[in-house]
């Protein structure tokens, strides 16, 4: 009997296209398209089923499977792009960037042996590394190893599953229970704390989207599925076609996927892996109308194009954006540039090396390496080609080789992280203290007039804090800041500086730290509420590591109460495209609530790079003076006492 070929289902360019717009929206913008790493998801499911149902449509047609065919394949398939992004990339960075140098070598291996996400959970990144222009362009290619794996091993296991356990239904079920095994592990792994790099990255984690793919090729065969169908059962399938495209698309957006709360490891991503299967199912149905409807030249030019497009993404936007200090003033330009550098990249890729590499062959290698060396040929476009290769292979090779003698700089120990470090555990100690003085404290109002005076009285006869003066706060501000009571919930930003700002305001409780997002401010708030400890001036630094909505600050606000006021200072990050967004959203706030005053740091900052680290985003030792000062100032001037 003569093998039938698999049918070619070209709607699964438009899902292709749908999972990589996805991921690049999400790269662009995590906050906005909050869903769209679900993207990798979809590309998972569709390789368990389409090579699944290939090795099951053999096993049924000829009892055999050509192991050797489906490897050659998917090297020549997946190979050439992701070596020529490791050599390209190592090029780059020997050349323009070679602070990332190290541990290059690394990742390379780790990439060519599909084992770079293990490599990613034992090495993780410092949040610090992120600010300073020091992220690795190679992050994404994780999904390329697990991908990677379950090609190796999954030829074996379709094998034993077809010869011992025989039976469609028991294999069906079998898949179904090792998926919800991996999807039971991950959400296990997430409520007891695990390492979120072990659970995101991890194949064992990862594995029941592949394994609910490989389900579905099991029960929905696409060489089996009848294009004469009833028109009840095509309206029913069109139908539900429908709702698992809306779904597919609104957990792009929903605010529930959020990659850092637990919905997403607890069942989120099972159940969009389930949706998609759902839709895959109704694509490569003859009798539906939603291949036809998946399939157009703008999805089909983008389907084809996607391993490149998901390849090159990312190095692109974290090249580009090193050398970019303003981003934030011009987010949509910059990001059209970056699309359009992705999109003419992968299109040059994949028609010089991803197309004409996937057919390659001996003869085929012979006969081109005869074609370059033929000095008497006047093919100059092979010969031009074969130059630039091997520009990329000697440099890139020179970059890997080297990467081992270069020290990689742990940001952990950088200045400004000891800084934190150590105004944390201060921090930690003075809270305590404060806390526990602040629930014995009576409060007792004051008249302000008489505080005033008595400051001044002091600041003549003995001032404190002298030496702030020279970074633009008078010396009455500083008499002042003694008194006034605040309570701070701050970020990275605010932790570098917490021990200028509790030197200058010392019934201050501030409480910042590292990699802090606007929803943590909530239970806090909550928290220091509850034990009566929340100060009638509140300062919130809060905006550095992603923007927010207009609804979190209205529950911040409410959270705080009218009789409050609200510091809320502003944001410099120009390397993000958020920094335009949060300063905006805070204005808004400002005009809304009548006890909301915004600390305009941003203002006061952008023309003095040299108050800033490396990453123009926290303040040095010389600006965490300018920092604290001019938040205290502005305090003092419309602060309760």
């Amino acid at each position: 009997m003569n093998m039938r070929r698999n049918r070619f289902i070209t709607g699964y360019s438009g899902l292709r296209s749908l999972a990589v717009i996805g991921v690049i929206l999400y790269h662009f913008d995590p906050n906005s398209f909050i869903g769209g790493y679900l993207g990798v998801p979809i590309f998972f499911v569709l390789s368990g089923y389409l090579v699944t149902d290939h090795m099951l449509n053999s096993y049924d047609q000829t009892g055999t499977y050509n192991n050797r065919r489906f490897y050659l394949n998917r090297i020549k398939r997946l190979y050439p792009q992701l070596i020529a992004v490791l050599w390209i990339s190592a090029t780059y960075i020997f050349l323009f960037q070679r602070n990332l140098l190290a541990k290059l070598n690394q990742i390379v291996f780790a990439n060519l042996l599909n084992v770079f996400n293990f490599w990613q959970i034992n090495n993780g990144q410092s949040y610090f590394e992120r600010f300073a222009n020091n992220e690795s362009p190679f992050t994404n290619l994780w999904t390329m190893s697990i991908e990677g794996q379950f090609y190796i091993v999954w030829p074996l296991v379709i094998f034993l599953l077809v010869k011992l356990v025989k039976k469609k239904k028991r294999i069906f079920y079998f898949l179904i229970a090792v998926s919800l095994l991996s999807a039971i592990e991950m959400a296990i792994l997430y409520l007891t704390k695990a390492d979120i790099n072990r659970i995101y990255y991890g194949t064992d984690t990862r594995f029941f989207s592949l394994g609910l793919g490989a389900a579905l090729a099991v029960i929905w065969p696409v060489e089996e599925l009848n294009p004469k169908v009833p028109k009840q059962d095509r309206i029913l399938l069109d139908v539900i076609g429908l709702v698992s495209f809306i779904l597919l698309l609104v957990m792009y957006f929903a605010k529930a996927m959020n990659p850092q709360q637990a919905f997403a490891y607890c069942g989120g991503m099972l159940l969009f892996s389930l949706i998609v299967c759902i839709f895959t199912g109704v694509i490569a149905h003859p009798g539906s109308h939603w291949n036809q409807i998946m399939t157009n030249k703008l999805f089909d030019w983008i389907g084809s194009r996607s391993y490149g497009i998901y390849l090159y993404q990312f190095p692109i936007m974290i090249f580009f954006e090193s050398k970019i200090n303003n981003l934030g003033d011009h987010p949509i330009l910059y990001r059209v540039i970056e699309l359009v550098l992705i999109l003419v990249i992968s299109e040059v890729t994949y028609r010089l090396i991803e197309r004409p590499m996937s057919k390659i062959t001996w003869k085929k290698t012979k006969q081109y390496f005869g074609h370059v060396f033929d000095m008497q040929a006047k093919n100059y476009v092979k010969k031009i080609q074969a130059v630039l290769a091997a520009f990329v292979l000697i440099f890139g090779s020179v970059a890997i080789a080297i990467s081992p003698h270069v020290k990689a700089e742990d940001f952990n120990k950088s200045q400004l992280a000891q800084r934190i470090n150590r105004n944390a555990k201060k921090q930690k100690s003075d809270n305590a203290k404060l806390i526990e003085k602040l629930k014995k404290q009576k409060k007792q109002k004051e008249n302000d007039s008489k505080i005033i005076k008595e400051a001044a009285e002091k600041a003549k006869s003995h001032p404190v804090n002298q030496s702030y003066v020279k970074y633009g706060i008078s010396q009455l501000d500083l008499e002042l800041a003694q008194k006034v009571q605040v309570t701070a919930i701050g970020d990275s930003v605010m932790a570098g500086s917490s021990n200028d700002l509790k030197q200058l305001m010392p019934k201050a409780l501030i409480d910042a730290a590292v990699s802090r997002q606007l929803n943590v401010a909530f239970g806090l708030l909550d928290n220091y509420k509850r034990q009566g400890v929340l100060a009638d001036n509140v300062l919130i630094g809060l905006g550095t590591n992603g923007p927010f909505s207009m609804d979190d600050l209205n529950r911040i606000m409410q959270e705080v109460g009218p009789k409050r006021k609200v510091f809320w200072i502003n944001v410099h990050v120009p390397t993000r495209d958020w920094q335009r967004p949060v300063n905006d959203l805070l204005k808004q706030g400002a005009k809304r609530y009548h006890n909301f005053i915004i600390i305009d740091w941003y203002s006061y900052s952008k023309d003095h790079p040299k108050w800033f680290y490396d990453d123009h985003t926290h303040p040095n030792i010389t600006g965490s003076k300018y920092y604290s000062t001019f938040i205290t100032k502005t305090i003092i001037k419309h602060s309760k006492f």
